[in-house]
């Protein structure tokens, strides 16, 4: 999209400090702004990972970045945003000092994970932003992993909200019956529609509201959710399907089927010698205690009841021979066999009941010197494979647990800590033998994220010989091997872990707080969190002007000291100290740091052509006014003069909507295209 020229902003100075990987694609981003960018290196990059970077740079400035001198070269006091993305935390923070004491006003955004530490600084030192890039992509990667309809899940005020990619099956419940605005409510929201085999939209809001959705039809949509709504519990839904299959298994219950089960469990046993000796030892404990019971209520049938003798036979077995038989004289007569027999009652019970002791003394010996060792096991199937775990596939890890799914770590060196996720089964070995063990034939998922991007792509081709059908991510370092690799392994999920990341640094160098990212038709997604300024481009504005103006997706709305509400519609205006959430490409982000609203989308007019009732007059003129965005005496002036068009320019979305309120009024209108652009 052309800007016009009365729009462009005069280009402001950005400095990025550390020209590594992280560093160059920051530079990549920000240029897409159309800012001016200069870049500080301790030496001149070997590697230019984008080849034509040194051409987008306006000035590159080698020395070290904590020194004043180098920064005062790099203009430091007339920069807006300084990026400190080297590899070295210490180095960072040092820099992220020294910048300020030279510019108490630039924006400072750190690469840094020590939470506790940037808490303080972010007090301390004010407008300043701390990013780590191997927690931005993690869910990325984890959700590529999970190959469901999920493309992202975050947390806004403690609702947890995700993006669903999903095609319509004919036995969809919205399929052939409901329109496209009709699938809008204030728990979803309609970002994309692709037609069946159309090509995916470009960007936000280019589907038609009245279109009615049909099978072979892919739908992008956000929802509020919950993160266990996951595949993971799809068969815990109470469906037909469940009582079906339950009732199937129940009528296929017969004694050679309870046989063979019984045979199962018993070849289970005997595969451990603990397991099968306290097997044996409770079946002969059982049978004496039955045995012991019936004999000694059959002897004394008129004198003891079955509790009696149960109570009498357990005594016995728990040793107690001598409070039952130790008197001189007995006060009941027994005979000889029953004597005999309450000797070997008590003499069996004193043998088996002692294994039982010893049983249960070695399983708490045992619990209590594993107990820190000790995972869980290995999954057998449908799980999700992690080869590497570094801080990024740790965190990959932990979203998976909160999703529920089952999951082992691969660890190709011996060298790690032992506490690292306690709760995942674990795998250290070399590459073919751990591969082995993780059961990757049957794992529904691999990811792949080692530090070595030749291993990563050695362990891809291994891991798809060995189970084509699993959902495979790579995690990559290189732009060239990132471009490459889908023509080598088309179905597979590459992503470029810092080129994400660069993305989240960039729009947090023009102020906006990057809450999360997630993937959509090959474009990144950021969720940035704006709060409404005097001076901003966005005060004023009706959410319509904001979604459609500048192609971002309003998610959420706060007006303090209001409840947040999601998915707000698009009549709220914005005011000062408003807080808005969206759904925003770099692209979206730029236009709204440029004020850069399009007027050539906004090329719709309403015409009313009859109100049916005089009620209709009323409340429509109010309709135009909320829907609009004009003021309520032009609104009434044009329904009192019908059929008349509203001159003012709507933006398409926004048009329909108010035709189609309109049309519940009672009042008869339709859009007319405006087929040249400059009479918008």
């Amino acid at each position: 999209m052309d800007i016009p020229a009365s729009s462009q902003v005069r280009l402001e100075r950005f400095l990025v400090c550390g020209l590594g990987s992280v560093g160059q694609h920051c530079v990549a981003a920000l240029k897409e702004f159309g800012v001016s960018v200069s870049g500080i290196d301790k030496a001149t990059p070997k590697n230019w990972e984008i080849p034509n970077l040194p051409r987008l740079l306006d000035d590159l400035i080698i020395g070290d970045c904590r020194q004043p001198s180098v920064l005062e070269q790099a203009n430091i006091r007339q920069c807006r945003a300084v990026l400190i993305v080297t590899s070295k935390e210490r180095v960072n923070i040092e820099t992220a000092l020294e910048v300020r004491e030279l510019n108490r006003q630039t924006r400072l955004v750190v690469r840094s994970a020590q939470e506790n530490l940037n808490q303080l600084l972010a007090e301390q030192l004010g407008n300043y932003v701390a990013l780590e890039p191997t927690q931005m992509p993690a869910a990325a990667l984890a959700l590529a992993a999970l190959g469901s309809e999920a493309l992202g899940s975050f947390k806004l005020d403690g609702q947890w909200l995700r993006v669903v990619l999903h095609q319509v099956q004919p036995s969809d419940r919205w399929c052939n019956v409901r329109l496209l605005h009709e699938l809008n409510t204030h728990r979803r929201l309609i970002l994309c529609h692709t037609p069946n085999s159309a090509q995916p939209a470009k960007s936000f809001h280019e589907w038609e509201p009245d279109v009615r959705v049909q099978a072979g039809d892919t739908l992008v949509y956000i929802e509020t959710t919950e993160p266990s709504a996951s595949n993971s519990q799809e068969w815990a839904k109470v469906t037909p399907q469940n009582y079906s299959s339950l009732l199937a298994r129940f009528k296929s219950l017969n004694w050679r089927n309870i046989e063979h089960k019984l045979v199962k469990v018993w070849e289970a046993i005997a595969q451990e010698q603990t397991r099968r000796v306290a097997t044996i030892s409770g079946i002969v404990l059982l049978t004496l205690l039955i045995g012991g019971t019936i004999l000694f209520k059959f002897s004394y049938k008129d004198r003891t009841k079955l509790q009696d003798a149960l109570n009498l036979t357990i005594v016995l077995l728990m040793g107690g021979f001598d409070n039952v038989f130790g008197q001189l004289e007995m006060p009941f007569p027994i005979p000889w066999w029953l004597y005999l027999f309450s000797i070997i009652l008590t003499a069996a019970g004193t043998i088996f009941v002692g294994f039982f002791y010893a049983l249960l003394t070695e399983k708490v010996l045992v619990a209590r010197f594993e107990l820190s060792q000790r995972r869980p096991p290995i999954p057998q199937q449908n799980h999700v494979v992690i080869i590497g775990l570094d801080g990024l596939g740790q965190r990959v890890a932990t979203l998976l647990q909160e999703f529920k799914q089952p999951l082992v770590g691969i660890f190709l060196n011996s060298d790690f800590d032992q506490k690292i996720l306690p709760q995942m089964p674990l795998i250290v070995g070399n590459l073919n033998e751990t591969l082995a063990k993780a059961n990757l034939a049957t794992a529904k998922s691999v990811i792949v994220e080692t530090d070595d991007e030749m291993l990563n792509l050695e362990i891809g081709l291994m891991a798809r010989a060995a189970n084509p059908n699993s959902h495979l991510v790579i995690r990559t370092f290189e732009q060239r091997l990132t471009d490459n690799l889908p023509h080598l392994l088309p179905k597979a999920h590459i992503l470029h872990a810092n080129a994400l990341a660069a993305e989240a640094f960039a729009g947090a160098a023009f102020g906006e707080n990057i809450l999360s990212l997630f993937r959509l038709f090959n474009q990144t997604v950021l969720v940035a969190e704006y709060r409404i300024e005097a001076n901003d481009t966005l005060n004023g504005f009706l959410l319509a002007e904001v979604a459609y103006g500048y192609g971002v997706v309003p998610i959420l709305y706060h007006k303090p000291p209001d409840f947040a509400t999601f998915m707000p519609g698009d009549d709220t205006r914005l005011a000062l100290g408003d807080r808005l959430i969206i759904l925003a490409t770099i692209e979206g982000l730029r236009r709204i740091e440029q004020g850069a609203v399009s007027i050539v989308w906004r090329r719709f007019k309403v015409r009313v052509e009859k109100a049916l009732f005089p009620a209709s007059v009323f409340e429509g003129a109010n309709a135009i006014a909320r829907i609009s965005g004009c003021d309520l005496g032009t609104a009434r002036n044009l329904m009192n003069n019908l059929p008349a068009t509203l001159g003012l320019p709507l933006y398409k979305h926004q048009a329909q909507r108010l035709v189609r309120e309109l049309s519940k009024l009672q009042a008869i209108a339709r859009i007319i295209p405006i087929t040249d652009s400059r009479a918008c």
